[in-house]
């Protein structure tokens, strides 16, 4: 069984210091890359809700070598918070 995709999220970022939306769909691309909301507008969603609830922030942005937009997120301490709270251990990144 697999968590939901934006828990997982926030799972996956409990010891990352910054990531970004590409990094992250990297990491979870072996447990989620077949599912069919698995692209970059949907994680870059599940970002910008983390965000916007206070799971995450914005440590800083950049331009790649494509001139494309890149922003990097950091879990806050209630982001953590969630994580210890609700993610059952089996299933922590440790």
């Amino acid at each position: 069984m697999l968590l939901p995709s934006r828990t997982a999220v926030l799972n996956q970022m409990y010891d990352q210091r910054e990531i970004d939306v590409a990094q992250i769909m990297a990491e979870l691309a072996p447990q989620y890359g077949q599912e069919k909301q698995f692209n970059e507008a949907m994680y870059l969603e599940h970002m910008m809700a983390l965000e916007a609830n206070g799971m995450v922030e914005l440590a800083t942005y950049d331009l790649d070598e494509h001139d494309k937009l890149v922003i990097y997120y950091r879990i806050t301490d209630e982001g953590r918070a969630t994580v210890d709270k609700y993610v059952d251990k089996k299933y922590r990144l440790v």
